[in-house]
């Protein structure tokens, strides 16, 4: 089959592909560090070849191989600083060897071991360790670039004068995560190296087949940024450039693309073979191979002679075997359903805070969210509060108005409009020590950065241990006609993703005092803000910082004949139609909580009336008050006097006119499922 090297967009011509062409250029190197590169070079191939072995013999279950591509990894890794973050890939094992991460953690992590890095949760790479200042990736490949963002905001904010450096692929490039996180770093000017590993497929799929630019260089103006491109398998050249680079942003925060051309030897992964590459591309790069010719160069120079290489290899060798026979050693994790659930989220234990004083002043729901996100951006100075509009012009509702005048602009940042990319820069800054209030300009949006908080927000305490102290608020609900794109009642979305915390009240008070305490807790949150109440309630609420304890409901009214468990504006629906209904007595249940939910105060309230009607403004089928439902006739059936009813709103998208919105929402269909329930 004949090769077509334009296909592949390798930017080396033929002549570059023969070993006599790599040069390396020794510059200030001296004889100790060219030997040190070599040994970091030379240990993740000696530990991906004896992988392989053990992944025929049925020792681990799966293997990314990076053979052929280990020159960025290690030159990436010994460019930087120890306590600068790097953000590994699938093919970047020297980025895990080259942090000294003990061989024995290492493939213990890859046995599923609990001596590895998630307890056998995770798999290879898919994990981090601040220890070691590594944060490693997920599946989904192209939201890491925005943590990467945020580590490095962190930095910026400190004036730490530290690089992230983060890795992706030519085929992740594809994603939007990719083009919002280069976006972000450049308006913000983030200390941070993209390195692009450029290695002309995206599994099986080449690169013609994935873009139709000639090099990932040619981004960089479009971005405003800088962009060079580098052979990936010399060495010395990428150590240089990264070298270079790194110290050139040290002192003026900028980000860089750094573009490696490359080649993997195998596939994808082992199971993916390698039958769609032709063997001509094999043969051409594998007379590129990065440890022959580093090693060839150091024999040349006289730098190591056979005798020494062979020394060095059998040393490697030797500890890499030391190290598998601890990992192979240690048994099992034991399966403890305790454990695994508590591991969910990172330790906290809620203090309820009361205020200081009695001073109390009326203010509506809108102003007690800006008030708790005052007084929390004066408590923690490393609260950051980022989002479209919020700075100058206070957020489209106004909540963040003079708070650039009372914070500074650093703290209070606007956004470009990437809600990925900025709920990962949140994560990113909550790794590098800081925490994050995140605004969803209206909760719709929230779709544009849902991978962020069920796969990386939710998950990441669970799988390595890492906490996310970021909040998303989520302005939201219908009855403010603004249709089907700005109206939705999500929440339901994300009640079904263990490792989240969800918040949705219903007044001023707890409003303040629930949003204090989801800041406070170092935990993530998504925190609902009903928008029709913004405006349209007000009460009389302590001046002071304070916090109402999550997790736990609210009894709004006291009744014998019903209970009405309910939450947001159901509450006040609820209180309403009671009111207008002679001679009925009904427990109005407010959960502010929901997740945790308070099953407690729920099963009070239903053993008391023995009848239950759960209300809320999403749409019926697979809502919130399914499983309440549920759990009640699972847990308090002999309490029951009827079946336990639900109202919701219309299984349709919310509407835009008024009359049609009216009919989507529960309210008057609330009215007449009470009545029928109490003469049940």
């Amino acid at each position: 089959m004949p090769i077509n090297f334009c296909s592949f967009r390798i930017a080396l011509n033929l002549s570059a592909l023969h070993p006599l062409f790599m040069r390396f250029k020794r510059e200030s190197y001296s004889d100790q560090q060219l030997i040190n590169l070599y040994e970091q070079l030379l240990s993740p191939r000696l530990i991906e070849e004896k992988m392989l072995i053990l992944l025929r013999q049925g020792k681990i279950s799966k293997w990314f191989s990076g053979i052929g591509q280990e020159a960025i990894s290690v030159g990436a890794v010994q460019a930087l600083a120890t306590d600068e973050y790097i953000l590994p890939m699938h093919r970047n094992l020297g980025v895990f060897t080259g942090r000294n991460v003990p061989y024995e953690r290492l493939f213990a992590q890859f046995q599923g071991k609990p001596s590895g890095f998630t307890n056998g949760r995770d798999r290879s790479f898919h994990f981090g360790t601040k220890e070691h200042h590594i944060v490693g990736m997920i599946s989904h490949l192209g939201p890491q670039m925005a943590l990467a963002d945020g580590i490095a905001l962190a930095n910026k904010l400190r004036e730490d004068k530290k690089v992230t450096l983060v890795f992706t692929g030519d085929g992740a490039s594809s994603e939007g995560d990719f083009h919002e996180a280069l976006n972000v770093a450049a308006v913000w000017d983030l200390p941070v190296i993209f390195v692009i590993e450029n290695n002309g497929y995206g599994l099986s799929t080449p690169s013609e087949e994935q873009f139709r630019f000639k090099n990932f260089t040619d981004k960089g103006p479009g971005y405003g940024i800088k962009a060079v491109r580098v052979d990936g398998n010399n060495l010395l050249e990428v150590h240089s450039s990264i070298t270079q680079l790194a110290n050139e942003i040290r002192k003026d925060p900028k980000p860089v693309i750094l573009e490696a051309m490359t080649f993997r030897m195998r596939g994808h992964e082992e199971a993916s073979g390698t039958k769609y590459v032709p063997q001509e591309l094999f043969d051409q790069w594998g007379k590129k191979d990065p440890v022959d010719n580093y090693e060839r160069f150091l024999l040349r120079q006289k730098v190591l002679d056979k005798e020494k290489v062979e020394k060095i290899r059998e040393g490697i060798k030797k500890e890499i075997e030391e190290g598998l026979k601890i990992a192979f050693a240690e048994s099992k994790p034991d399966a403890l359903t305790e454990k695994e659930i508590s591991d969910l989220f990172f330790p906290h234990q809620q203090t309820v805070h009361t205020p200081k004083t009695e001073k109390r002043s009326e203010k509506r729901f809108v102003d007690a969210i800006s008030d708790a996100l005052d007084q929390s951006m004066s408590k923690y100075q490393n609260l950051v509060i980022m989002g479209q509009d919020v700075a100058e012009y206070g957020g489209v509702f106004k909540i963040t108005e003079g708070f650039v005048e009372k914070f500074g602009r650093h703290r209070i940042r606007n956004t470009p409009l990437c809600e990925s990319a900025i709920i990962g820069t949140g994560l990113g800054l909550s790794i590098n020590g800081h925490k994050a209030v995140v605004e969803m300009q209206f909760a719709d949006f929230v779709t544009c950065g849902f991978n962020q908080i069920v796969n990386n927000l939710a998950k990441i305490h669970y799988r390595w241990g890492q906490n996310a102290d970021v909040v998303v608020r989520m302005p939201t609900g219908a009855g403010v006609g603004a249709g089907p794109f700005h109206s939705q009642s999500n929440e339901a979305w994300f009640f079904h993703t263990p490792g989240l915390k969800i918040v949705y009240p219903s007044n001023p008070k707890d409003a303040k005092g629930l949003l204090n305490a989801a800041i406070e807790d170092p935990n993530p949150y998504l925190f609902f803000e009903h928008k029709f109440l913004y405006r349209s309630l007000a009460d009389t609420i302590p001046d002071d910082y304070y916090t109402v304890e999550v997790g736990k409901a609210s009894l709004v009214t006291e009744g014998e004949d019903i209970s009405i468990i309910t939450y947001g504006l159901g509450v006040h629906w609820a209180k309403e139609i009671v009111s207008e209904i002679e001679g009925i007595s009904a427990d109005i249940l407010d959960l502010r909580t929901l997740l945790p939910w308070d099953k407690d105060a729920v099963a009070t309230t239903v053993k008391k009336t023995n009848k239950v009607l759960v209300l809320h403004e999403d749409t019926l089928t697979g809502g919130i008050g399914a499983e309440i439902a549920a759990w009640i006739s699972e847990n308090c059936f002999e309490h029951l006097d009827a079946p336990v009813s639900r109202e919701a709103s219309l299984d349709t998208p919310v509407p835009f006119s008024a009359q049609l919105e009216a009919n989507f929402l529960p309210k008057e269909r609330f009215r007449t499922k009470l009545k029928e329930l109490l003469a049940y």
